[in-house]
């Protein structure tokens, strides 16, 4: 006899069994060790800001003082342009451009790293009243120090003129000055203008449309001033008629320091080398195309072996070993920046990267104050009458 099967118990008792085992998997894999996600990318370190150094004022001893400043480099703003970067740090147009090749002037993005080429190599020229090195854009200030006092260069960025209206070489004086002035622009000027379909009055009243700004100074040479200007973004290009333009704050704080006498003289040096606390420092400027280094640059020819033994003389007396390949590098790159040559195995890219990072702000006692209203005199007693001033501009 054939027993039957309670089917029914058969089911449940496999249901259980099916119960049984996927707890036991389940419990498996809750208890047994879970994949971890990754932890997130440590976050890169954030650039360590120092302050901004003034750029225009600096400790001078005739007897050992070669080279002056510090480089430095800052990070460019959404809002920046170059020429803003420049008149913050008492740069020029073209120092700034050509310490920063292949960075749009006008939209040079957030975030960029910009060289501020702020050390320079005093041009050779006698340390007395006011020197320009029209290659370098720039004038140098050699006041006369009161008794007891620590004796200063000061330096700041110029626009000087334009092709075709170069400023001329050589020594001369000042000859006049005044506050306010009124401009009468010569008759060459005004035809050259008047060409263009921009038709020039015969004077131009003290304001804002002025383009010598609130101050002008007269030099030897006839028809040649040293004034202001109401376009600061041209400081440091060549834009004038052959005259020597400051930022309006430069030009206020020395008109009232240069007395009527103040010996000028005008360098063209674009290539300049000295020997400074056991360091040979090179700074190399493009030559303007007048310069009799013009051609050779064009043909990358301008270091040469006359070049080398040159800088070999210079640097013979204080006993440095010079890297060549550096000196040819930084010649030929004509950026404007000073760079010391006796450090073994530092190429340019090295050094420019080691430049001091500063906050991207106006240093503390610079001469400008980041804004455009009009820059009062210091002294008011060195201010002339306001006086016509005839000339280029």
């Amino acid at each position: 006899m054939i027993e039957s099967v309670n089917i029914t118990g058969f089911r449940s008792t496999r249901r259980v069994a099916l119960v049984a085992v996927f707890a036991t998997l389940a419990g498996c894999s809750i208890f047994a060790p879970q994949p971890q996600e990754p932890p997130p990318p440590p976050e890169p370190p954030q650039p360590q800001y120092a302050e901004p150094l003034a750029t225009h004022t600096f400790p001078f001893d005739p007897q050992t003082t070669a080279v002056v400043g510090t480089l430095q480099a800052t990070i460019a703003t959404h809002e920046d342009t170059l020429p803003d970067i420049a008149r913050r740090f008492n740069l020029g147009y073209d120092e700034v451009i050509n310490a920063n090749p292949g960075v749009d002037p006008w939209l040079p993005k957030e975030g960029t790293r910009i060289v501020l080429p702020t050390q320079f190599v005093l041009p050779d020229a006698p340390r007395e009243g006011l020197v320009v090195n029209l290659a370098a854009l720039r004038l140098y200030y050699f006041p006369k120090p009161a008794q007891g006092e620590q004796r200063v260069v000061v330096t700041v960025p110029i626009g000087i003129g334009m092709v075709g209206w170069a400023t001329p070489e050589g020594s001369t004086k000042i000859v006049s000055k005044r506050k306010d002035p009124v401009w009468t622009p010569p008759a060459s000027v005004r035809k050259e203008h008047a060409a263009e379909g921009d038709i020039l009055p015969a004077r131009v009243p003290a304001g804002p449309d002025n383009p010598l700004g609130a101050f002008a100074m007269n030099l030897g040479w006839p028809s040649y001033l040293m004034h202001g200007t109401n376009k600061p973004a041209g400081v440091g290009m060549r834009a004038s008629h052959g005259c020597i333009r400051l930022y309006p704050e430069d030009i206020a704080t020395l008109f009232p320091q240069l007395p009527i006498g103040t010996k000028v003289t005008v360098v063209n040096q674009p290539l300049l080398y000295k020997v400074q606390d056991g360091q040979f420092y090179v700074q190399s400027f493009p030559p303007h195309e007048e310069h009799p280094e013009a051609k050779a640059a064009a043909k990358g020819q301008r270091f040469n072996k006359k070049v080398q033994e040159k800088m070999a003389q210079r640097a013979k007396p204080a006993a440095v070993t010079v890297d060549w390949t550096l000196v040819e590098q930084v010649v030929n790159a004509a950026k404007g920046v000073a760079v010391p040559v006796t450090q073994p195995a530092v190429g340019l890219d090295q050094f420019l990267a080691s430049a001091l990072l500063v906050e991207n702000r106006i240093p503390a006692g610079a001469t400008w104050d980041g804004s455009d209203r009009p820059v009062p005199i210091r002294d008011e007693s060195a201010a002339a009458a306001p006086v016509a001033a005839s000339g280029g501009r």
